[in-house]
Parts: C-alpha cells; structure tokens; sequence
C-alpha cells in the first residue's frame, strides 16, 4: 500500500534531511527494488514519455502536485510534475520515477528517484533520458531564467532566415559564413597542430543592422545544434546558469552557442566566472561562441580584447546608399504592384535615408503602407507610393530630431538610460546617437 503521506512529511523537514528521509521511506517501501537517485536537469521523463520513448502513468497516491506554464495564446498549458509518482514502462521493464522539486531558497533543484529490478537498468533507463533530452534534434534550446527549454518558434524563424535575404556591405556575409563553416570542417587540422578547436567570434554594431537576422540566417545556414542563451538570471547566482550553460553545450558540441546582447548577459559581478567558463580550464572543444552586442564600449577589455575569447569581430555599421538601394529594392519587390515605389523612387529614397537603419528602413516601409491603405480606406483619391514614401522620409526624420532633443543623453552622462519604449540608433549626428521608435527585437532582419 503506498503511503500517502510521505512526500509531505518529507518536505516537513529541514534541508539537508529531505534527500536523506525520501531515500530511507522508498529503500523501505520497495526492499526488492534497486533505488537511484539523481538531481540532473537533463532527466527529462516526461518529455522522454511525450515522444513515445516510454509509458508514463501517474499514480494517483501520494498526492501529485503539477505546476501549469503559460506558452502563449495559441497554445495551451504546459504540464510539469513538481512532486509527482510515476510509473514507467520501458523496454519491457517496469520502474518506479519521483520527481521532486524542493527549494533552498536560492533555487529549486530538479530531484529524482528511479526504483528498478536492478541498478542496471535503473542506469540505463536513466542514461536513454538523458542522452535524449542532451540531443539537439531539429530544434533550438533556449536557456532563461535558470531553465533549458525547446522553442519551436524561434526554430522556425531560424529556419526562414537564409544569407540570400540578408543585405550587407560588401563581402561581409560570405565572409562570416565561410569563415564559420571552415571552422567545423576544419577539426583534424586543429588538432594535428595542437590548436583547440574552439571559436569565439562577436558580430559589433547599433542595432537594427543584422545582427539577429545575420545570428538565425548563420546558424540555419551552418546546420550544427544550436543553444540560445536569453538571460543568466534565475532564483540563484548567475554563476549557477553560467556553468549549466557551457556544461550543456560542451555535452552538444560540436554546436554553436548564441549570445545575443553580450553586454546585458555579462555583468561586472559574474565576469570573472564567465570569462573562467568561456576561455578557463574546462575545454570548450567543437564549441562556436557567437555573440552579438550593441555596445562594445561596455564590454571589459578581457572580454573582447583577447583572442582566445573572441578572436574575430565582424562590424555591422549603418548601411551605406548601396545597402540602402539593395534593401528597399528587396522590400519594393515583394510588395503588390499598387504598393511598389518606381525605379527612380527607389534611387531617391536610398539618397535620402542616410543614418537610417535597416530596422528603420523597415518602419519606413511599414508605416508607409500604413499611410496608404488609411487614405484608400477613406475613399480618397489613390496616391502613388512614390509620393507616400517622400513624404514618410521627412516625417521620420522629423520624429527623430523631436525624440533626439527630448530625449538626448548628455555628453557626461554615463549611466547608459534611455526610455525603454526608444530603439537607439547610431549616427554621425547628436554625437554618433539617435533615437528612434522601434526596438531591434522586435524587427525580423
């Protein structure tokens, strides 16, 4: 008979004690049963069981608890065992799984009890999890707020951003993608000279000019696991997340490691044990380090200025008129006829959009269209897009000098505020800084 009160009393008790009491009760409660315990992130059972890997029943004694997480409107909850009994099935053996979670108020560890005929297959139940939930398939892992987690959406943009639609200044993209590509092509080579086979390379500029698009169209181009890190912040000290991410991704290598906005991740109290992690004792073999900032002044000297960190900076400036010509001609040819601007129309606007990003290129574009389809809706005469464009072009540039001269940083001021719904942008005006209304997250370059 299983006890429905063991969970509860188990938690009841101080820290250290709580691991300690849960083995004794299950030893106690299945003598004939090899117990293994465990408190890796990576055993996955109830993802392992989703994927028709194994069957996974819930016992309805002792009480489960479950905690429900929120994945957007389209989709529904998502389920996960926060102190939970199963039964596994699994290649024609039966086991017993606990998953618990309990705090010690800096995290909440993953804990799990597997009970089984014999400890070998407790072993190798335990290894098929994990090596599954280690394995990148057709997916990407993201890493926020302490936690692994697929993200089929980001996949899914990942693998709609090619090279092809990517516009920047000369050669830089071919660069970069062979560049990268005969890094992982070139492993036998590392190691004959005894060179480690690792990367780190960091794509510099304002935002708003690639960098993201360049990030997904490289990774999708590359075909190597990738791993996302959002944030290092959880309920624990960034140096918990920092080493869970390299440890996941030297377990995945050879991959590429994404750090987007490096400035944000890397704080002046977790340096020095990111820089350990990244560059430390622990090899980082067949690992990509690519990384993206908008603020390289930002970023300590240790960080950027040794090559065994980052050995390679790309820069991703404002675009020049011929960027600008071969964007807009992009975006006017995947537009219908009504909308296009004519040949000219494009040369002028290219002329014209100096100190414009392709995030605002983009909200050119936008609110544009925007202009046009309100005067057709109110059943005014149909403009051409030409004249819609012109007149678009001054009104930005006026929205930019007004949010400059409300908002403009003094040049003393070093504390790097600005108003959270403001996309700064760079510019020989305003002492290389300006304004503008969008954020670069938010625009799919």
């Amino acid at each position: 008979m299983m006890p429905d009160h063991f969970i509860g009393d188990a938690l009841r008790m101080e820290l250290p004690a709580i691991g300690y009491n849960l083995s004794q009760r299950l030893a106690a409660l299945w003598p004939t049963k090899a117990l293994l315990e465990g408190m890796d992130g990576s055993f996955n059972v109830e993802g392992y069981a989703h994927e028709g890997h194994c069957a996974l029943v819930e016992r309805p004694t002792p009480h489960s608890q479950r905690l429900a997480h929120y994945l957007g409107t389209e989709h529904r909850p998502l389920y996960r065992a926060q102190q939970t009994l199963f039964e596994a099935t699994w290649q024609g053996h039966s086991l017993h799984v606990l998953v618990m979670h309990w705090s010690d108020n800096m995290s909440a560890p993953y804990h799990f009890y597997i009970a089984a005929d014999s400890l070998r297959v407790a072993e190798d139940f335990l290894m098929a999890v994990c090596a599954w939930s280690m394995e990148v398939r057709d997916e990407v892992l993201v890493f926020d707020s302490g936690h692994w987690h697929k993200d089929p959406e980001l996949f899914a943009a990942i693998k709609g951003a090619t090279l092809d639609n990517l516009v920047l200044r000369g050669s830089l993209k071919e660069d970069i993608h062979g560049d990268l590509d005969a890094f992982f092509a070139a492993r036998e080579t590392y190691e004959e000279y005894g060179v480690p086979w690792k990367r780190g390379v960091l794509l510099v500029g304002p935002p708003g000019n690639g960098k993201t698009h360049a990030v997904k169209a490289l990774v999708n181009a590359l075909g190597q696991p990738c791993l996302y890190v959002k944030s290092f912040r959880s309920q624990g000290p960034d140096e918990f997340s920092i080493r869970a991410v390299f440890d996941r991704a030297r377990m995945a290598a050879p991959c590429i490691l994404v750090l987007e906005d490096l400035d944000s991740l890397v704080t002046p109290s977790n340096r020095s044990f990111f820089l350990n992690e990244l560059d430390g004792f622990a090899g980082n073999t067949g690992i990509l380090t690519l990384a993206t900032t908008n603020h390289p002044e930002r970023l300590d000297p240790a960080i950027v200025d040794r090559p065994s960190r980052f050995d390679r900076k790309y820069p991703f400036d404002l675009p020049a008129v011929e960027e600008r010509r071969a964007y807009i001609a992009r975006w006017n040819g995947s537009l219908r006829p009504a909308l296009r601007l004519s040949d000219a129309a494009v040369d002028s606007i290219a002329e014209r959009t100096d100190d414009f990003s392709f995030a605002y290129l983009k909200e050119l574009f936008v609110s544009a269209m925007m202009r046009w389809i309100t005067a057709r809706q109110r059943e005014q005469e149909q403009r051409a897009m030409d004249e819609v464009m012109g007149e678009q072009v001054d009104a930005l540039r006026a929205q930019m000098v007004s949010t400059v001269t409300t908002y403009e940083l003094r040049p003393d001021d070093t504390s790097g505020y600005f108003p959270a719904h403001l996309g700064m942008r760079y510019g020989p005006a305003h002492g290389g800084m300006v304004f503008g209304s969008i954020d670069e997250r938010d625009i799919p370059l």
